[in-house]
């Protein structure tokens, strides 16, 4: 059984909130996760169960008297009637943790909690699994203020990139062109269809892949639409599907008043490599590795471990990520910002830093803002100065 990092943090909220939600992508290990933590008089309930389903829809009051006491609804997006009944039912009393749910459609889930169950629920966002998870590390949570090394060999780290974290996958090592396959066709089956009205799925399907092409690369609508052949509305309207899946994060751009030339395209991350991967067309490590392309997964990949070690921590440092470019193509890969504070890092597929690669730090210094102390983040495997204040740092820093 692979541990969850997430598990301190559900248990800490599960004892103090009367309402769990666990959201995150399809297959993601949502239910098992549940299933491990399940106390013996829990009882489990899924919606995929399409009879329960209908009665938690048609009679929501009737489903929960069948389930008086401490309960795991899962997939819960399907019944969103029985948000205001677990309203009632979790005012009765101050019992902590008595309703679990899971559900694979955030947006859709947040809308109708936000109506019903504000303050009485705790919301978790449950990604594929982590560089940590997959290789039993103990989670440590990433701080760009006070960065601490470690000695994980990261030399291999396009077959982690190849892979990706979905939890089946890597657990069973099934066959890889098949587990991608039927994961694609049943997100089309299942999600796809739920959210909106999309006539052609194999057209869905093509823009899919035109979005995996531009992971980590700011997003163009209009080019998107071409390349998927639709129309700009369709294509926004598609990618928000994709976001409300946890299937793409969109990284948001740095801006404020003594930025006036940044840019307010936010950029694409793909949540799982291996999924992209797949989508594009890779068929071993060593092609995606050797590709025009590996930088940007990369990049991908360092962007989206960083939000799943926010998500799985249980935080004390309140930072916020984002990516820095302006109109004239000065980019910065990645900014936190802490307390007032702005710590840029570049990233690079190179084993021999050089001061050049973080230049465009400049750019913020030269607008008198709050800067800290930044870096490069590349394969050169020890901490390396690279001017008096940044420092290149090995990929690993981020485990």
């Amino acid at each position: 059984m692979i541990k969850r990092n997430m598990e301190d943090k559900f248990k800490e909220l599960a004892s103090s909130r009367k309402v769990v939600l666990v959201t995150g992508a399809r297959q993601v290990g949502k239910s098992t996760f549940m299933l491990n933590l399940k106390e013996e008089d829990r009882k489990y309930i899924t919606l995929d169960d399409m009879s329960l389903r209908d009665l938690a829809k048609n009679d929501p009051k009737l489903f929960l008297m069948n389930y008086p006491g401490k309960v795991i609804i899962d997939e819960v997006q399907y019944a969103p009637q029985l948000f205001s009944y677990i309203k009632m039912e979790v005012d009765k009393t101050n019992e902590k943790g008595r309703f679990w749910l899971t559900g694979s459609q955030k947006f859709s889930l947040m809308s109708n909690i936000s109506e019903s169950l504000a303050g009485r629920v705790s919301i978790l966002e449950m990604a594929s699994l982590s560089y940590d998870e997959k290789h039993n590390i103990e989670v440590k949570e990433f701080n760009p203020a006070d960065i601490k090394t470690n000695n994980i060999d990261f030399s291999n780290i396009f077959e982690d990139i190849f892979d990706g974290g979905m939890p089946e996958y890597i657990a069973d090592k099934v066959n890889r062109n098949q587990f991608f396959e039927d994961y694609i066709q049943t997100y089309l089956e299942r999600d796809v269809r739920q959210l909106t009205q999309v006539g052609d799925l194999n057209r869905f399907r093509k823009f899919m892949v035109a979005v995996a092409a531009r992971t980590g690369e700011v997003l163009n609508y209009n080019s998107l639409a071409e390349d998927a052949d639709i129309d700009a509305t369709t294509a926004k309207r598609w990618l928000s599907i994709l976001e409300a899946s946890d299937i793409i994060y969109l990284l948001q751009p740095y801006s404020n008043n003594m930025l006036s030339r940044a840019i307010k395209s936010p950029k694409i991350i793909f949540m799982d490599t291996g999924l992209c991967a797949y989508l594009c067309g890779w068929s071993t490590k060593e092609t995606l590795e050797n590709s025009s392309t590996s930088g940007q997964f990369l990049e991908t990949y360092i962007v989206s471990e960083i939000i799943k070690n926010m998500r799985n921590s249980i935080r004390k440092l309140n930072y916020k990520i984002y990516y820095y470019r302006d109109r004239d193509q000065k980019e910065i890969d990645l900014l936190f910002e802490v307390d007032g504070t702005v710590y840029p890092f570049e990233i690079k597929k190179t084993a021999n830093p050089n001061k050049s690669m973080i230049s465009n730090f400049e750019t913020l210094e030269n607008k008198k803002m709050n800067v800290g102390p930044g870096g490069l983040l590349c394969f050169y495997p020890d901490v390396y100065p690279l001017d008096e204040k940044n420092k290149s740092y090995p990929i690993s820093v981020i485990f």
